[in-house]
């Protein structure tokens, strides 16, 4: 069997040292360390060599994870997000940046451990000391997670480990607020009319606001728009959030409000390749941007007694008015929001008290002002009386 163990006598520097004499693609090497701990003893350079010896046995050996001295996590994380950058939104690698920075690194650096290393047990740890809710834990050990099976299909590591299951992140699943028709449409008509036509696109249409501020003229044909651009960390991309393009038939309701929009630009002069423009917008090509639309939709739901959040008053609106207003299923709340997973769409199940109280009432519920009525008929029509 390969390698051997070998000693250093101490010296006025350093104490008597172990080593393990390990010969590999024709160099012979000296390794002074076991999974970053110096070798002072022989028991400890036996248990490497055991080590290795067991990886030759198993067909699983790598010369790399015995080698090397330091933690070697963060630099693998840090090289392999600049490896990936360019096939990342520029929302994601904000993302993926800030879980290296703020939590991976910290964590690993304070750690002797190798990229092979990482285990459930050190996940587990892991979660429990990132500083953020569940969600954000997830997020974190997403970004992990998406490195690891990085490095598995690189060859650097031999399996990607298992990782918590949702349920220990503790996720609290926010309650989806939402506005029925009227009030919704109370707040949009409270929006000056100059700005009314991109938030009724959002209500008709089930799109995501930096979508409605990517669209451009080009992407309508008279019948139908096509959905494929989007802004991620306020920059432009041609791709939406999750890399699909979604033919979106344009609802007839909202076809008056194409003539506003294109008399608004004729009148303020605007040339502009997007569909949807703000005649005093500072950006090039005036095109909204996710601010602005905030900032137009607090001031309208503030005017007329609502506070609701612009993506909860539209999207989140539409889709619940589907399901309690109108009575839809979730298959055809899926179709008609063009979502990919009907998960995505059952959280609008949860806001179906209004269709329940419905159900609970029953079609032939006697409201108490009419049994006081009919109390009173029968009284006067009593003989006796």
């Amino acid at each position: 069997m390969a390698g051997s163990i070998g000693v250093l006598p101490a010296n006025k520097k350093k104490p008597q040292r172990w080593y393990v004499n390990w010969y590999w693609e024709g160099k012979s090497y000296k390794l002074y360390y076991y999974l970053g701990i110096e070798l002072t003893s022989r028991a400890l350079a036996q248990k490497l060599l055991d080590g290795m010896q067991g990886d030759i046995e198993k067909g699983v050996f790598r010369f790399e994870k015995w080698s090397r001295r330091e933690n070697d996590i963060v630099p693998y994380l840090e090289s392999w997000l600049q490896t990936i950058k360019s096939t990342l939104s520029p929302a994601t690698y904000k993302d993926y940046n800030n879980s290296i920075r703020k939590h991976l690194a910290p964590f690993f650096n304070a750690r002797s451990l190798s990229l092979h290393e990482i285990q459930l047990d050190t996940l587990m740890q892991l979660m429990n000391e990132i500083k953020r809710e569940g969600k954000g834990k997830m997020n974190v050990l997403m970004c992990l997670h998406a490195c690891l099976v990085y490095a598995w299909r690189a060859n650097r590591i031999p399996a990607v480990p298992p990782f918590p299951v949702k349920k220990q992140y503790n996720i609290v699943e926010p309650v989806i607020q939402w506005l029925p028709s009227d009030r919704q449409e109370k707040v949009i008509r409270a929006i000056p009319t100059a700005h009314q036509p991109i938030f009724w696109w959002l209500k008709y249409h089930l799109r995501r606001p930096s979508e409605a501020c990517a669209l451009l003229k080009e992407d309508f044909d008279g019948a139908t728009f096509m959905v494929q651009r989007g802004f991620s960390a306020k920059e432009a991309i041609d791709r939406t959030k999750t890399g699909e393009i979604h033919p979106t038939p344009a609802v007839s309701s909202f076809l008056p409000y194409i003539d506003i929009e294109r008399d608004k630009q004729r009148k303020h002069g605007i040339v502009s390749p997007y569909f949807f423009v703000h005649p005093s917008g500072r950006q090039k090509g005036k095109h909204y941007t996710l601010v602005t639309l905030e900032k137009i939709w607090d001031r309208a739901a503030a005017q007329v007694g609502e506070s609701i959040r612009l993506y909860a008053g539209l999207k989140h609106s539409t889709a619940s008015q589907m399901k309690n207003e109108w009575g839809y299923t979730d298959d055809q709340i899926q179709e008609a929001g063009n979502w990919s997973r009907k998960e995505s769409v059952k959280k609008y199940a949860k806001t179906e008290v209004a269709a329940r109280r419905n159900l609970l009432e029953g079609p032939k519920v006697v409201r108490l002002e009419n049994l006081r009525e009919s109390a009173g008929t029968s009284e006067d029509n009593n003989p006796a009386k």
